[in-house]
């Protein structure tokens, strides 16, 4: 039995996550094939993409057989299965979007769906029963306008250049529709975006009207009746209308009960407390929609970080393009204070660039060219900070030229807008759990209000009073609160995430990392800078430091070893411009160390292993505990010898970042227990690091299989634990733990898709703030579900036993539901403490 592994996306290249529901239909159609014994998705992911392994059997089927089997499974699986991210306008509150999410997923052919109050909905269906065309359609007939079906930042920038004043239609379905007609403004009404609201306070003049008239013993009592049933048009418009559609499918909603005690009350002549009632529940609607576009509009923001046309520089003169124009390799020119359009490295000029938009650091980053302007840099991994570019940020006083390395679709900008929006069709546990409760809790008061209706069969009351408590109990018991609770919070948090630089994907996410308690560091580039540096010079016998030096430099210089370029540089950098003599000769000696000729001499320098078997001239026990005891704080150590002479000790360790230290006792003051860094350095060098910065735990040595079981291992101790790391080597150890946290994803493509949780800069000191903002989140949540399910538990009993009456029932309710909405709002306003 043999195995292949192959990456997902080169099978299914829509699909980059392997829980996505189009990698279990290809592993159950290719689980049955001849000489396919299993198939998965394998446990390590190649450079964070996940991978399918086959397990299978040479003697019946070939490597190239599996390979064409599984690619021609995913075509067809692709031809069969739509994968739909669109932003829609006309979502008035979570209920409304709660309501579309279930008939989206009750037309055939739609296998998942999720609808955010925000405008974003996530779609997989079968293309075979359904397509774009007729989802669209059916979303029209909902009451909603079609903003984007493909979801980046060219969509963006191109509705909003062509029409910035009305939602711009950007496809050839949308302009079908418009010629159709068929398009009915239910969203907005006769007064566009503010219909509902306008309504309402239409609704409230009438009911303030006729309640004064009411006083006026001259006035007809049919005037303020007339005024009344006006109200109860203008109020109770669009929770009949939302009612009408839910009832029609099968379902109960909170319009619906509200609608039904409205009725009920001006059934008993209480036609005053009725209108009040839809006033103040339109209103509630209307406010809500009001504060929940807030939120919306500080995540469309990223959106507009993107300038809409470039300078593009072609035949030595300049020209003003679209960004939707540019291609790979296409230089464009910025200039002093203007914003950069497209991912890139710089190729001329030195500037300082304000990234906060993209990673949410605070002090601009200076810029400097790139060593080979011509070289095809849009296919290089690992591009300095210094030299790359990324559309949305904004140069300072000098002027650059930008080499374009990403298209305006891919752009990094693009990316981030896409995974954020996708974040809000995200339910978390919580959201997930109220969404439960509220399918039975519906159904059950209803069930009570029944009964109510029969009360004076049992106590000494007539029929209209039980039949105005079992009204003033629907209102009381009408969750509205409950069903905005969380949603208003995890969108408010993600939205203030993304302005400092971390994309929370979702809610889940957002939740886990409020309530860790054990992080688990990678080391090189996480903990540390990611490169060695010169960390001790020690000269021996009669020989001075900085002739020590200057022989370590010639020699290292010829070799293009990392240790070697680190000594040269390092080196350099505390000579101050000496000179340096010339060496020659050089003879590497793997894995040991290397020897060249210096004028006449002969210089050696390498580890203790290289002298050992050089020749009988050996080092004396005092020179080898000096090295040693470097050794043991975690220095990477250099003996030199000149001829016959050991004439010093040169050490270099990957040293601390400055602010990692900082940055733990942070961590410690907000309640992070256990802090491990895993690493596959040796022990000694983890020990020195752990004591330097202030961890509890280093473990050392470790294989990336093996830092997958220390995940595992912690989990079991501490239950949840976050993983931070680069997102690429780690990525298997990510995908194990609670959450997954990369660094410098700006930079990084595969630690943008594969991590839960992305630090857009390279900054370890944007942790606390991420996870301080998910307490807090996690912290309104709490209070949002204490308060909407407190006033319904109190309301209810109140109400029954006569102490609420249906208008004040309804003005704590709606009330609960405000200060919700506007709790969540305080996570936009969060400070980084």
């Amino acid at each position: 039995m043999k195995k292949l592994q192959i990456k997902i996306p080169i099978i299914l290249p829509e699909v980059s996550d392997e829980k996505d529901q189009c990698v279990h239909k290809l592993i159950s159609r290719l689980q049955d094939t001849e000489g396919l014994e299993k198939v998965h998705v394998a446990d390590e992911k190649d450079n964070g993409v996940p991978q399918l392994c086959f397990h299978y059997n040479p003697e019946k089927i070939s490597l190239d057989r599996i390979q064409t089997l599984a690619k021609r499974a995913g075509a067809s699986i692709l031809d069969k299965y739509g994968h739909k991210l669109i932003e829609v306008e006309g979502l008035r509150h979570t209920r409304h979007a709660r309501k579309v999410e279930n008939s989206l997923i009750r037309l055939k052919g739609v296998l998942q769906g999720a609808v955010s109050a925000s405008g974003m909905i996530g779609l997989e269906y079968e293309t075979a029963k359904i397509d774009e065309a007729e989802i669209l359609t059916f979303l029209r007939k909902e009451g909603l306008d079609i903003l984007n079906t493909e979801v980046n930042v060219e969509r963006y920038i191109r509705a909003t250049s062509e029409d910035s004043t009305s939602p711009t239609d950007v496809n050839q379905h949308d302009h079908d529709h418009k010629e159709s007609g068929d398009h009915d403004h239910s969203h907005g009404g006769i007064f566009g975006k503010n219909t509902e609201m306008i309504f309402s306070i239409i609704c409230g003049v009438l009911l303030g009207i006729g309640f004064g008239l009411s006083f006026i013993e001259t006035v007809p009592s049919w005037v303020s009746l007339a005024l009344y049933i006006g109200a109860y048009f203008f109020g109770g418009f669009y929770t009949a209308k939302e009612a009408i559609e839910t009832v029609s499918k099968g379902g109960f909603e909170i319009d619906f009960l509200m609608l039904v005690a409205a009725i009920g009350a001006a059934i008993l002549g209480e036609w005053a407390e009725g209108a009040l009632l839809l006033f103040l529940f339109s209103m509630g609607h209307a406010l809500e929609h009001y504060a929940m576009n807030k939120a919306r509009k500080s995540i469309a923001a990223l959106a507009e970080l993107a300038p809409k046309t470039a300078l593009l520089k072609r035949n030595g003169k300049t020209e003003e393009v679209g960004i939707e124009e540019l291609s790979i390799g296409d230089i464009i020119v910025v200039k002093p204070n203007s914003k950069i359009s497209a991912d890139g490295v710089v190729v001329d000029g030195r500037s300082s660039v304000n990234q906060a938009p993209i990673t949410g650091e605070s002090v601009p980053v200076d810029k400097e060219p790139v060593d080979d302007p011509k070289k095809d840099w849009s296919q290089e991994k690992d591009i300095k900070d210094e030299n790359r570019a990324f559309s949305g940020t904004i140069n300072g006083n000098n002027t650059l030229e930008i080499k374009v390395i990403k298209v305006a679709k891919d752009s990094t900008l693009s990316r981030l807008v896409k995974l954020v929006n996708e974040a809000q069709t995200q339910k978390s546990p919580t959201q997930r759990l109220t969404d439960k409760f509220e399918k039975y809790f519906v159904p059950a008061v209803l069930v009570l209000v029944v009964l109510l209706h029969f009360a004076f069969l049992v106590i000494d009351e007539t029929f209209s009073e039980s039949f105005y408590r079992a009204m003033a109990v629907l209102v009381a018991a009408s969750p509205c609160a409950l069903a905005i609770a969380t949603p208003s919070a995890v969108l408010s948090g993600v939205a203030r995430a993304a302005k400092s630089g971390v994309l929370i994907k979702g809610g889940r996410p957002l939740e886990d990392l409020g309530v860790l308690t054990a992080l688990a560091f990678d080391k090189t580039g996480t903990l540390t800078e990611g490169k060695p540096m010169l960390t001790e010079v020690v000269a021996l016998g009669d020989v001075k430091e900085e002739e020590l030096l200057k022989i370590a430099i010639a020699v290292e210089g010829l070799s293009d070893h990392p240790l070697a370029k680190a000594v040269v540089r390092d080196g350099k950098e505390r000579l101050k411009g000496a000179d340096i003599p010339e060496a020659k000769d050089l003879e590497a000696v793997l894995g040991k160390g290397i020897k060249a000729t210096l004028g006449s001499d002969k210089v050696y320098i390498g580890n203790l292993d290289l002298f050992e078997s050089l020749d009988d001239k050996k080092p004396s026990k005092e020179t080898e505990e000096k090295v040693k005891s470097l050794e043991s704080d975690g220095n990477t150590t250099m003996l030199i010898r000149q001829n016959d002479d050991y004439i010093g000790i040169i050490a270099l360790m990957d040293t601390p970042r400055e602010e990692a230290k900082n940055t733990l006792e942070r961590l410690k003051k907000i309640g992070i227990k256990r802090m491990i860094m895993l690493t596959g350095d040796n022990q000694k060098v983890a020990d020195a690091v752990a004591k330097e910065i202030g961890l509890t735990d280093a473990w050392g040595s470790l294989l990336p299989e093996e830092k997958v079981e220390a995940i595992k291992e912690l989990r079991e101790k501490e239950d949840k634990v976050a993983m931070v790391g680069d997102g690429v080597n780690d990525a298997p150890a990510m995908a194990n733990s609670t959450v997954g946290i990369a660094m410098g994803a700006a930079g990084s493509d595969v630690a943008l898709e594969t991590a839960d949780i992305a630090l857009m800069a390279d900054k370890l000191e944007t942790l606390p703030f991420a996870i301080g903002l998910s307490r807090k989140a996690k912290g309104i949540i709490k209070q949002n579900l204490w308060v909407s399910l407190g006033i319904v538990a109190l309301l209810i009993p109140a109400t029954i036993f006569g102490f609420a009456n249906i208008g004040i029932a309804v003005l704590i309710h709606e009330g609960s539901t405000l200060i919700v909405v506007f709790n969540a709002l305080r996570l936009l306003a969060y400070k980084n403490t």
